[in-house]
């Protein structure tokens, strides 16, 4: 409690201290307050112009198009513009538009501008609802309403540019790309083609070289094993005939003239010449199909030669011709039939078996040309997909395009529009009035705080004894005490008379600035 009354007590003498020097109050006051206050009111007035729109990027087409279109987010696109609109060439661009940059004669100067305009404008946005405020402050209220009208101008300008130069951009892209993938595409395409015609007789038409190889493996024993059971059919049928003679009965011979014989064979035989002349007109002599139907002939004129001597035997022996049942005459039918068929399987065979042995003469070069066919195909089938895939690309680029023609990604909605203010808006002169004020009077409490402090004076007995370290008995009043108080009533009259100019001073200027009257501009300098 007594260091609080102690503590107290020293703070009543500082105030003391500073009161005995009160004029450094009043000079301080006299030499910063008005001086201030007509600094401040000597400032050009600023005037604001604002501008805020609405970016609308919901789109009823883009969504009905939606996975069919190529586009960005709308949104980010806006945003973006809205980081770039400050940058060094688009404010070039609104100092120009403004003609603010033929207010400069050098490139220092050119410079100040360009950032003090970056710094001055002030560009707002909401974090949710796409709104953004454009605001700008100058002397001129028509300068300040055109900056911010140009500034507007190139944000909805660049927006929408931006988007269709991207447009533009991908399209010429994608144009180019499309270009050579065609072009690596029919090389690629050429390079399959000659592969294939060089190695027409190791690629196959369709499976793989082991597949055909061993499909005409299980074709050969297919064959011989038709072979057989014909021939076992043969055998058994030869062995039901009742007379030796009788063999060779039903063979189909006619004799429908003196000079020709007439055979079953002699259809087939005509009809495999005719595919025989046609094949050799389109290959050559060693091509399978013709070697085939050469071999084919060869044994169905044979069989019919022997039908024919067969038949010529027969001639001659009508006795044992006559004694022939219908039966059997159906069986030796069947037999020869059953000849025939043999001796085309056996041409089959034949056929069959040179082809798997000129497969397998070049089984050693199948693995690289497959590897080198599987490359081939692996390369060709990635050019292909890269360029269907740019294709479609392109026509969704295309769809784009003609979407945005359509209707804008972006609806710029101006919710106000810039205007030329009628009222300045700055400086704040009543805040920049009441700064001043306490500047003015904290700055003389200040120097009276300080000269009290080194020349200290004594205003009680207690600070004595402190200093001294005697004990104080008692204390005399001054003899002229009347005069005394006589010229401390004078210098508070004198202190409350300057205080009160000077606050009355701050009121006019708080006034005049709430009534809009600039007093500079009314003195006759």
């Amino acid at each position: 409690m007594q260091d609080l009354e102690q503590s107290i007590q020293m703070a009543l003498d500082f105030i003391r201290g500073i009161w005995i020097k009160k004029r450094f109050v009043i000079i301080f006051s006299w030499l910063i307050c008005p001086v201030g206050f007509l600094y401040v009111s000597s400032l050009p007035n600023q005037y604001e112009s604002d501008a805020q729109v609405f970016v609308d990027t919901r789109s009823v087409l883009q969504s009905s198009l939606a996975g069919m279109v190529m586009g960005s987010n709308p949104e980010q696109e806006v945003a973006m513009m809205a980081k770039t609109l400050l940058s060094r060439a688009n404010v070039e661009k609104i100092a120009r538009a403004a003609d603010l940059d033929v207010t400069t004669r050098t490139d220092a100067e050119y410079n100040e501008l360009i950032t003090e305009l970056t710094d001055d404008i002030d560009l707002k946005a909401t974090r949710n609802d796409n709104i953004y405020t454009i605001v700008y402050s100058n002397e001129s209220p028509e300068l300040a309403r055109t900056v911010v009208q140009e500034t507007l101008d190139l944000f909805v300008e660049g927006t929408l540019g931006n988007n269709r130069a991207d447009s533009q951009t991908t399209s010429r892209f994608l144009d180019d790309q499309i270009a050579e993938y065609e072009s690596r595409l029919a090389e690629s395409e050429q390079r399959l083609a000659d592969f294939q015609r060089q190695y027409s007789d190791i690629l196959p038409g369709s499976g793989t070289f082991h597949g055909n190889l061993q499909a005409l493996r299980q074709q050969l024993e297919d064959t011989r094993l038709t072979m057989k059971e014909t021939t076992k059919q043969i055998e058994s049928m030869k062995s039901q005939t009742r007379k030796a003679k009788q063999a060779s009965d039903g063979l189909g011979v006619r004799n429908e003239s003196e000079q020709v014989l007439k055979t079953r064979y002699d259809d087939r035989i005509i009809a495999l010449e005719a595919r025989l002349d046609e094949l050799k007109l389109r290959f050559t002599e060693q091509h399978p199909d013709v070697v085939e139907s050469s071999n084919l002939l060869e044994a169905l004129q044979e069989a019919r030669e022997r039908e024919i001597q067969v038949y010529k035997s027969q001639e001659g022996d009508d006795d044992s011709l006559n004694l022939l049942t219908e039966s059997d005459r159906q069986l030796r039918l069947e037999i020869t039939r059953l000849e025939g068929q043999v001796a085309s399987l056996r041409v089959r065979e034949n056929d069959t078996a040179e082809k798997i042995e000129e497969l397998q003469s070049k089984i050693d070069l199948v693995p690289q040309v497959e590897a080198e066919q599987t490359a081939l195909n692996r390369d060709y089938g990635i050019l292909k997909g890269q360029y269907e895939e740019l294709l479609s690309r392109r026509e969704a680029t295309n769809l784009t395009e003609s979407a945005e023609r359509s209707a804008d990604d972006f609806q710029f909605r101006i919710i106000r529009p810039p205007l030329i203010p009628d009222k300045p808006t700055g400086p704040k002169r009543i805040l920049f009035y009441t700064g001043i004020l306490f500047i003015g009077f904290g700055v003389g409490v200040g120097i009276a705080f300080l000269t009290s402090m080194l020349s200290p004076v004594l205003v009680r007995g207690k600070q004595l004894q402190d200093l001294t370290g005697f004990p104080i008995w008692g204390a005399v009043s001054h003899l002229d005490i009347v005069r005394i108080k006589r010229r401390n009533k004078f210098r508070i009259a004198v202190f409350a008379l300057s205080s009160g100019t000077i606050i009355a001073i701050y009121a006019m200027f708080v006034l005049l600035d709430i009534m809009n009257i600039n007093l500079l501009s009314r003195l006759p300098i």
